[in-house]
């Protein structure tokens, strides 16, 4: 999947798989990226379906949270499988194949 395949937006939504949902400066920093690579990151994901963001109003300065949809889920699992099937026939790797 493309849109999962850009390391950023593959731990993303790694990350969003294993909670209901997260807040915008967690997933930032978590990427260890500016605000703006992390926005540009979760447009691409947000325009393909696979999140929604949310910025609920209440008390304090208002912050934002991302989930991932259904869809994003199902994309997340499908693009993971075919990461497992390449590796699965990949040969091992030895310790001396290594380039130093």
């Amino acid at each position: 999947d493309d849109v999962i395949h850009s390391p950023k937006r593959l731990q993303i939504c790694a990350y969003l798989s294993w909670v209901e949902e997260a807040e915008f400066a967690v997933l930032r920093d978590m990427l260890g990226v500016a605000d703006s690579v992390a926005s540009k990151h979760l447009a691409v994901l947000r325009e393909a379906g696979y999140i929604i963001m949310s910025k609920p109003k209440g008390v304090g300065r208002p912050r934002a949270w991302v989930r991932l949809t259904a869809e994003g889920r199902s994309a997340y699992v499908r693009h993971v499988d075919a990461l497992q099937r390449i590796i699965g026939t990949a040969s091992p790797v030895r310790k001396g194949d290594i380039a130093r």
